[in-house]
């Protein structure tokens, strides 16, 4: 008997080791393209340390194998343990905030003696799935009294998380719970009705910013204005990707990474060490893989077969999108400098994770449909 998976036609006998795996072979393969890629980077940003390389490789391995075991989770198991998460995200954060353990002038980490972790990370995914699990059962578009409630379960833990203080990754929690509500249904005028509200709240938002952040807006605007200063790693990371040109110096020729004038080149600002020795079209392929992954992200959300899974597929395609859109804008002085790594290609271990558990989601959901009769 013919049968279909919706929205596109496919035969039982054509599912093979890749859902009975749970694996989606694209996403997959474009992963480990990027993966492969910052490893690269990495070595010549770091120098030619082989060991941070094998540490990072470390991170790279258990930020898969946790992407896989994610994946076997059905959606439904995802969305009856979403409150649950969220709930216990919430605990945690709320844990930091009365005696978590402080490192660079920030409040972030919680020490349970057998783990050291960052809450915040965990509502990356939290976040989304607990908006979308909410309006999964509600009409949609959205009505006023469910968008306020939607606000609250944004603005909660964003507020905690911002009191860290953590203003990057605030804002790109609370992105990730604003791309459900607008995959919903909001109305533009909605739209347009709330951002005009922030534009009216910026003045407030800047009284209540810390020193150093009203800083980094300032280093923004002028970064010349304090080149040896706060200006620093904004002036250095240009003149990096600048000098690369179409085609860069060569892998380890760059000279403002290897001549150590460019700041924290194996995390933040490892883009610039792109872009110098690799140039344009090195910085292109990048591009060209960050968009098949959010390209594919959207279209498992496109053929997701119920608004629970809708949702949350397209606010992970979404917010990986916000990741690399942030970090190169830094890096380039487009944006201002809030501390997001550069997705798979920054050194870095609790952000890796998270993110590739975000995709174990995006593969659950693609390899669990179910096959429907025609």
């Amino acid at each position: 008997m013919s049968m279909i998976l919706s929205p596109h036609r496919e035969d039982a006998s054509q599912r093979g080791w890749q859902y009975r795996l749970h694996i989606d072979v694209p996403l997959l393969i474009t992963l480990v393209a990027v993966s492969a890629l910052g490893l690269i980077v990495l070595y010549s940003a770091g120098g030619g340390d082989i060991e941070l390389v094998e540490r990072q490789l470390v991170r790279l391995g258990i930020a898969y194998t946790c992407m896989l075991v994610v994946a076997q989770f059905p959606p439904r198991l995802l969305q009856r343990l979403t409150p649950w998460l969220f709930v216990t995200g919430i605990l945690f954060l709320l844990a930091v905030l009365v005696g978590g353990e402080a490192s660079g002038g920030a409040q972030r980490w919680l020490n349970l003696y057998v783990v050291r972790f960052q809450p915040s990370e965990m509502m990356k995914l939290a976040v989304p799935m607990m908006v979308a699990w909410y309006l999964a059962d509600t009409r949609l578009p959205p009505n006023r009294r469910q968008l306020l409630a939607a606000a609250i379960l944004i603005a909660v833990p964003m507020l905690m998380i911002a009191r860290q203080p953590d203003l990057g990754t605030a804002l790109l929690i609370a992105s990730s719970g604003i791309f459900v509500v607008f995959l919903a249904g909001l109305q533009w005028r909605l739209l347009a009705f709330f951002s005009v509200l922030v534009a009216a709240a910026a003045p407030l938002i800047w009284h209540f910013m810390r020193d150093y952040q009203r800083q980094r807006v300032m280093t923004l605007l002028n970064p010349e204005s304090d080149p040896l200063g706060s200006g620093y790693h904004i002036i250095q990371s240009k003149i990096a990707i600048g000098s690369g040109g179409l085609f860069g110096k060569g892998w380890m020729n760059g000279t403002q990474s290897q001549l150590n004038f460019l700041p924290e080149r194996s995390t933040d600002f490892i883009f610039a060490v792109l872009g110098e020795e690799f140039g344009f079209f090195g910085i292109l392929l990048l591009f060209a893989f960050y968009t098949i992954i959010v390209i594919r992200g959207i279209m498992i959300s496109i053929q997701a077969q119920d608004t629970y899974t809708r949702l949350l597929a397209g606010s992970v395609a979404m917010t990986f999108c916000v990741y690399f859109i942030v970090n190169t804008g830094m890096v380039t002085g487009v944006l201002p400098v809030v501390g997001l790594p550069l997705p798979m290609i920054s050194y870095g271990g609790t952000s890796i994770v998270t993110l590739m558990a975000g995709f174990g989601i995006l593969m659950s959901i693609q390899t669990h449909r179910k096959l429907l009769p025609t």
